[in-house]
C-alpha cells in the first residue's frame, strides 16, 4: 500500500524558509515522478512542483520560480521541496503526490496518491 507522509510545515515570516520531507513507502520510489501539491482554504488544490524520477528533470509553477527548489533521495524513498522567500500567498495545506510515469506533469489527474499534508503559514 502507497505510504506518503509529510513533515516540516509551520508558521514563518515573510520572507522566511521552510524545507518539507515526505517519506515514501509501498512502491518502488525511483520508478515514478514525485509532486508537491497544495490546497489554500477556499481554493482548488494545485500542483506546484514536480521531479522525475532519477532527478534530472524539475518543474515549477511561475508563482514560485527561484524561490522553491524539489528534491529527492532513492535511497532513502523521500522528497523534499525547500521553500525561501516565503509569500503569504504561499499559505496552503501542502501535499506529497506520487506521479503515475517516471516524468512530472503539470497535471492533477497524473496524481495518483497523496499523502495528508502538512501546513505552512506565512504571516507576521
Amino acid at each position: 500500500e502507497v505510504s506518503l507522509v509529510e513533515s516540516g510545515g509551520g508558521l514563518v515570516q515573510p520572507g522566511g524558509s521552510l524545507r518539507l520531507s515526505c517519506f515514501a513507502s509501498g512502491f518502488t520510489f525511483d520508478n515514478y515522478a514525485m509532486n508537491w501539491v497544495r490546497q489554500a482554504p477556499g481554493d482548488e488544490l494545485e500542483w506546484v512542483s514536480g521531479i522525475s524520477a532519477f532527478s534530472g528533470q524539475t518543474d515549477y509553477i511561475d508563482s514560485v520560480k527561484g524561490r522553491f527548489t524539489i528534491s529527492r533521495d532513492n535511497r532513502r524513498k523521500t522528497l523534499d521541496l525547500q521553500l525561501n522567500n516565503l509569500k503569504p500567498e504561499d499559505t496552503a495545506t501542502y501535499y506529497c503526490a506520487k506521479g503515475r510515469f517516471r516524468y512530472p506533469e503539470r497535471e492533477l489527474r497524473a496524481i495518483t496518491n497523496r499523502g495528508q499534508g502538512t501546513q505552512v503559514t506565512v504571516s507576521v
